[in-house]
C-alpha cells in the first residue's frame, strides 16, 4: 500500500514544501495539491518539482470545466516535464457552487465531459493531430462556431510520457462506473471501508468489465484524517468541520453528492440533521452534530493497534494508496504520525 499527503497550509507555503521534502525522505508516495477556488495548483506543483526528487506529484484535484482540453492535456505535460515523469492528473467535476458561481460556466453533463477530456488528453500526449469530433468538444472548432480556419494541430513537444496517470474523484454509481473504465485511479472521499463494497461494488465492477487491460489495475486513492496515539481520541473534533460543510453545505438540498453518499452509509437521519443546521447558518451546531462514530470509520485516528486495523481494513475494502491529512498543528508531529503509519502498512 502507498502513501501520499495532500500539501498543507497551516503554516504557509514554503514551510508546507519543506514537509514534503521530509516526507519524501521518509519514503511517501505522493503529495497532492488540491484546487477549488483558492490557489492554482500548477504554480505550486511546478515549485514541489523543483524542490523534490522521487516522490510523485499530482493535483488532486483540478476542475475538468475551467481549462479547455487541449489546455489540460499541455499542462500536465509541462508537469510531466519539469518533474522528470512524476506527475499524475487528478481530475474531477466540482460542483455547480463553484463552476457557476466562481467560474461562471454552466456545470453540465460532467459524465460526457470527463470522458472527452480523458480521450483527448490522450491524443495530445500520443502526438496526434487534433481531430476530435464530440458531443461537448469539437476539435478544431467546426466552421459555423468561429472563423472556419482553425487547423488540426499535435503538441510542439515530445511528451516525457505518452500515457500521464489520471486519477477522476467521483463518487456517484455512473461517475465511479465511468473512472473504473477510464482511469488509472480512482480517488472517493469519506471512504467507509465495510460499506464500499454495499455502496460502489457494483459500479467498479461493472467499469472494470469494459476496461483496458493496458490501463493495469485501478489505483484506489483514499483520503482520511491521521492521528496515532493513546490520547488522540479529541482529534476526532478536528475532522467535523469538513465533514459538515461536505454534508451540510456542500450543493443545495436534494444535490448534495456527500449528503448521498452519508445516506448510503446509514446516517441519513443524521445527515439531514446537519444540513438543516448548516444551511440554517448554524454552523457550529452542525458540526457537533457530526457522529463521533462516523469520523472513526472513514479516518485513521486512534492508538496505533486501532490504526493497524483501520488500515487492513482499507486495504480489504482494495484501497491501494492512502491520501492523509494529519490531524496536527505541529511539524514534528505531523512528521511523526506519518513515520508511525509508514511502520502500520501492511
Amino acid at each position: 500500500m502507498r502513501t501520499g499527503i495532500f500539501l498543507s497550509y497551516a503554516g504557509g507555503f514554503l514551510e508546507a514544501v519543506d514537509q514534503v521534502v521530509e516526507l519524501e525522505k521518509l519514503g511517501v508516495d505522493l503529495a497532492l495539491v488540491a484546487e477549488a477556488y483558492s490557489y492554482d495548483a500548477i504554480s505550486q506543483l511546478g515549485f514541489l518539482a523543483a524542490r523534490t526528487s522521487r516522490i510523485e506529484l499530482g493535483t488532486g484535484v483540478v476542475p475538468i470545466y475551467t481549462r479547455t482540453p487541449a489546455l489540460m492535456a499541455m499542462t500536465a505535460a509541462g508537469l510531466d516535464y519539469v518533474s522528470d515523469g512524476r506527475f499524475r492528473l487528478g481530475l474531477g467535476t466540482s460542483g455547480p457552487q463553484v463552476i457557476e458561481g466562481f467560474h461562471g460556466l454552466p456545470f453540465d453533463a460532467p459524465l460526457g465531459r470527463t470522458r472527452e477530456v480523458v480521450d483527448i488528453c490522450r491524443q495530445v500526449w500520443r502526438r496526434e493531430r487534433l481531430a476530435y469530433d464530440g458531443k461537448h468538444y469539437q476539435l478544431p472548432l467546426p466552421a459555423e462556431k468561429g472563423t472556419g480556419l482553425g487547423k488540426p494541430l499535435k503538441l510542439i513537444n515530445h511528451p516525457v510520457r505518452e500515457r500521464i496517470p489520471i486519477t477522476i474523484a467521483a463518487l456517484g454509481p455512473k461517475n465511479v462506473e465511468l473512472t473504473a473504465e477510464i482511469a488509472e485511479g480512482w480517488q472517493p472521499v469519506f471512504f467507509y471501508p465495510e460499506k464500499a463494497d454495499e455502496v460502489w461494488g457494483d459500479a467498479l465492477r461493472a467499469g472494470t468489465a469494459k476496461r483496458d487491460p493496458a490501463l493495469g489495475p485501478l489505483d484506489v486513492m483514499v483520503s482520511a484524517s491521521l492521528a496515532i496515539g493513546d490520547d488522540v481520541d479529541e482529534r476526532l473534533s478536528w475532522a467535523k468541520p469538513q465533514l459538515a460543510l461536505y454534508i451540510g453545505g456542500m450543493g443545495a438540498r436534494g444535490r448534495n453528492f456527500y449528503h448521498s453518499l452519508a445516506t448510503r452509509y446509514g446516517f441519513g437521519e443524521v445527515a439531514d440533521h446537519i444540513q438543516d443546521l448548516y444551511l440554517a447558518g448554524k454552523k457550529t451546531e452542525a458540526i457537533d452534530a457530526v457522529p463521533d462514530d462516523l469520523v472513526r470509520q472513514v479516518s485513521l485516528v486512534g492508538p496505533a493497534g486501532f490504526v493497524e486495523e483501520r488500515v487492513a481494513a482499507f486495504a480489504e475494502a482494495g484501497v491501494t494508496t492512502l491520501l492523509v491529512h494529519p490531524l496536527s498543528g505541529d511539524r514534528r508531529e505531523t512528521v511523526g504520525f506519518v513515520e508511525e503509519l509508514q511502520k502500520l502498512l501492511p
